[in-house]
């Protein structure tokens, strides 16, 4: 609700974020998806609803109809969408009490074991809150701009045959047929270049993937990609589409425009210049040949590895000259 919401009579429900009590003024912060409402009791107007809201607790979960009205001059809040109104109630209904929390909701979890027993309460949290509305962006969008390149939306099957990829796979116990298993798919790969053989040339899926390894920075044992296969294209075409995806993305979930088409590298151009085929090219930073210099060196090491037709390259990072080897560790 805004400004232009002033005058209005409207019915919210939520749950309560905070209660503030101003000589006897109660002023609830009462949230819900779209964020944080400020309503007011005052004893003066209702005195029977500010007695029911002084025992509002946090996480109270309550339903309440009242009045759009205009915040005091001076008390805006320009931090909040809904700063420049307050709701006048006049009827509050307590849905459900909230027990004894098991942590802060505005606070960071230290146990994650707590914060997965939890997971409910852990989801309320402003920032998991926004991530889970920025995942609908970002899967939206996607569908959205595929669907525009013809690409038609296929869900593969969960249940499949083991098949030789990267990792292990999970298996599930048929109940049917004793001694054997289903296991989950680690990628949709054959299904893909099936539904190509049978004639449906674009297809993509915003896919559930199952691998099991062991955990690191990049690998989970459940994990979405987007999955997607075409009949009768190069590889520019396919990086065409996927630039415009990914342009297409950052517009509708940050509202960013990204430049198109991107630079586009070789992988022996990637490895020369910055030792890496998947480099982060945010730094500017290439490696530099030092063939040259150290053509005459005594050191063995660069000495042997230019005789063997190797190559001796360096990291030109400006201003580090006077560190020493204890402040780079």
């Amino acid at each position: 609700m805004r400004k232009t919401d002033i005058g209005k009579q409207v019915t919210l429900a939520g749950w309560v974020n905070v209660t503030r009590d101003h000589g006897g003024v109660i002023f609830i912060d009462l949230r819900d998806r779209e964020g944080l409402t400020q309503i007011v009791f005052r004893p003066e107007e209702n005195a029977e609803l500010a007695k029911k809201a002084h025992n509002l607790r946090n996480e109270d979960v309550i339903q309440v109809s009242g009045r759009v009205a205009a915040r005091l001059l001076g008390t805006e809040n320009p931090n909040l969408a809904t700063g420049d109104i307050e709701i006048i109630p006049n009827s509050l209904r307590i849905l459900n009490r909230a027990d004894t929390l098991p942590f802060p909701i505005d606070a960071e979890p230290q146990n994650e074991d707590l914060r997965m027993t939890h997971r409910y309460f852990d989801l309320r949290r402003p920032r998991l809150a926004r991530n889970l509305r920025l995942r609908h962006r970002v899967a939206k969008a996607t569908r959205d701009y595929l669907d525009r390149q013809g690409y038609v939306e296929v869900e593969t099957p969960i249940l499949s045959k083991s098949t030789p990829e990267g990792a292990r796979d999970f298996l599930v116990p048929s109940r049917l047929t004793p001694g054997k298993f289903y296991a989950l798919p680690q990628a949709p790969q054959q299904y893909n270049q099936l539904l190509m053989v049978a004639g449906v040339e674009k297809y993509f899926q915003i896919a559930k993937c199952f691998r099991d390894e062991d955990l690191r920075a990049d690998r989970q044992p459940e994990f979405t990609q987007i999955d997607i296969e075409a009949s009768f294209v190069t590889p520019d075409d396919i990086f065409t589409v996927t630039e415009g995806m990914l342009a297409a993305i950052f517009k509708a979930a940050r509202n960013t425009e990204i430049k198109t088409p991107f630079d586009r590298l070789t992988y022996r151009e990637a490895v020369s210049r910055y030792g890496s085929d998947k480099p982060d090219r945010r730094f500017g930073m290439e490696l530099v040949d030092l063939g040259e210099i150290f053509g005459e060196s005594s050191f063995k090491v660069f000495r042997n590895s230019l005789d063997a037709r190797g190559v001796v390259k360096a990291i030109n990072v400006k201003g580090f000259a006077g560190i020493t080897i204890g402040q780079a560790d």
